[in-house]
């Protein structure tokens, strides 16, 4: 009896009960009621799987690769490497074989562990045992190479199927250059599987309109759309929100309205995210507005990401009535102001000079993460305030155990020290970076601490920063020291740094102005020799009582 009722709990209580039977009955001895009870705990729950488990006296091959199974599947697949190293060592002394199963169970597990060393080694297992001539082991290897990053090792996997590979062998390694924006090669594998005569799935689907919407390949994402109809994708919910998807990303919104009017499938809160997204990418913001109001009278429930892409969309134009108009909406239906929606706020405010609301909303929000503390001492440096920023900077650091600072974080935090002109707060979080949470810089970073440097002066410790630079060649940081020579008036290194320049062949004739206005600065305009032939590289005469001056700027401010 508590055997057919094992496969019809759905809840790990009600497993719990049938396996509460079984331990009065002592039907927990015998093997084939136990390894049923524990492949339906392993689906549920491992840790309870595995307390079942540990007090089993002589485990079989089933039970071994039921936990493998689910370990696979878990929020704790290294463990299951562990396991099997244990079925491994017990199989000389008992009578256990490796199967395919058990092999795509801990491939699994190392592509969700990122254990690279430990599934190369496996691949090597399956090449000795002969389980390279099944298919799906193969697949799983190609999943676990696609996964870890290397994608050429798993091209060449891919090749080597040559006829064998089926249409999870495409979507895999699709998937895998879709990841890593290489949007070419997503449709060039498309086009050799169309080509091929295989059935096209839905995730086949799914990636090349992916690709094409950020490659704006306009003839091509109509062609797509066609393909959709002609094989019936139309039906499919996810289909229609990768189409209306990649129509507003190439601007063309009426026809992503036209589809979402049009399809039979039942509109759920995606796919009307994806529309409003796509009016508010596009700078429709009042659109996007009047389909928020559709949608509730659809009794269709907004989430956060409904609201947070609007958010955002305001926060790049500057439309504040609208991000407040959101705020107010937020509150009317008293929607949760989670992670994601409260750090979209306080971007929203931060940017749209509102520091006070900005801060308002951060503390409010019961939940943060590191997006959120990133995005408010962003707000603090955007506001020239940068001890505040450096000041929540370390209270992130002391108050949140579980929030771990990230490059973001740090560029943004960088930025505030140099706007603020705080050179030791700057070299102090520039060096916990590195040291403390193992950050490797970007140029990014970099470039922020070479503006710090030499706003205050410091040039040649500047210098000796971009020298040190792991991209070699970035006119980027070398251009930040010559604007700094210009404020200084050093000729000798702004000289140095323009030759620097040339050498990496991206010449830009602000440069040669920038030099020109170093030499005015520094009281060196009656060097005409030396001023002419340089406006004589330009093409054109040089006013030199012109240099230094600025073009006269513009802000627009929403009305």
């Amino acid at each position: 009896m508590p055997i057919s009722l094992v496969q019809s709990c759905k809840q790990t209580s009600q497993t719990s009960q049938i396996h509460g039977l079984m331990l009065k009955s002592g039907l927990d001895s015998i093997q084939f009621p136990l390894s049923k009870l524990l492949a339906q705990i392993s689906l549920q729950d491992i840790h309870y799987a595995a307390s079942v488990f540990k007090h089993i006296k002589n485990p079989n091959h089933f039970m071994f690769s039921t936990m493998l199974r689910g370990y696979s599947v878990s929020d704790d697949p290294r463990t299951g490497l562990s396991l099997f190293n244990c079925m491994k060592a017990q199989s000389q002394s008992h009578d256990f074989f490796l199967d395919q199963f058990t092999l795509i169970s801990v491939l699994k597990s190392c592509a969700r562990s990122l254990a690279f060393g430990y599934g190369f080694g496996l691949h090597t297992i399956v090449l000795k045992s002969g389980f390279d001539l099944f298919l799906n082991v193969k697949n799983a290897l190609l999943n676990f190479y696609c996964v870890c990053g290397r994608i050429l090792e798993a091209h060449q996997l891919f090749d080597e199927l040559g006829e064998r590979r089926d249409i999870v062998s495409w979507n895999t390694l699709m998937g895998s250059y879709l990841c890593l924006s290489r949007h070419d090669l997503v449709l060039s594998l498309f086009r050799e599987l169309y080509v091929d005569g295989f059935t096209i799935s839905v995730s086949s689907v799914l990636s090349v309109l992916s690709a094409v919407g950020e490659i704006r390949h306009n003839s091509l994402g109509g062609c797509l759309h066609g393909l959709c109809i002609k094989i019936g994708f139309l039906s499919n919910l996810n289909v229609v929100t990768a189409l209306i998807s990649m129509y507003g990303k190439h601007g063309y919104i009426h026809s992503a309205h036209l589809l979402f009017d049009e399809t039979d499938v039942k509109k759920d809160v995606i796919l009307w995210n994806c529309l409003i997204d796509g009016y508010a990418k596009n700078g429709l913001l009042e659109a996007s507005l009047n389909l928020l109001k559709s949608m509730k009278h659809k009794n269709v429930q907004p989430n956060s990401s409904t609201l947070a892409s609007l958010l955002s969309s305001c926060s790049a134009s500057g439309a504040l009535a609208i991000g407040q108009f959101v705020h107010d909406y937020v509150n009317e239906l008293q929607l949760k102001l989670d992670v994601v929606l409260g750090t979209a706020l306080v971007d929203m405010y931060a940017k749209s000079g509102l520091l006070g609301k900005a801060i308002d909303v951060f503390n409010t929000m019961q939940c943060k993460d590191v997006r959120s503390w990133t995005a408010m001492i962003s707000g603090y440096g955007l506001h020239g305030q940068a001890n505040s920023a450096i000041m929540l900077f370390n209270r992130m650091e002391k108050e949140v155990c579980n929030c771990i600072p990230n490059e973001v974080t740090f560029l943004a935090v960088l930025n505030s020290c140099s706007h603020g002109g705080l050179v030791a707060e700057g070299r102090s979080c520039f060096k916990r970076m590195v040291e403390v949470y193992g950050l490797m810089p970007k140029i990014e970073h970099y470039g922020c601490m070479i503006d710090l440097l030499g706003r205050n002066g410091m040039l040649e410790e500047a210098y000796e920063l971009i020298k040190g630079l792991p991209i070699v060649g970035d006119a980027t940081a070398w251009r930040a020291l010559l604007g700094a020579c210009k404020v200084y008036g050093n000729v000798n290194l702004a000289e140095h740094v323009k030759r620097e320049l040339e050498l990496i062949h991206d010449k830009h004739p602000a440069d040669e102005l920038v030099l020109t206005s170093t030499y005015a600065v520094a009281g060196m305009v009656q060097d005409y020799t030396y001023m002419s032939a340089r406006a004589k590289h330009l093409g054109k005469e040089v006013d030199y009582g012109q240099l230094g001056k600025k073009e006269a700027g513009f802000s627009s401010v929403e009305v």
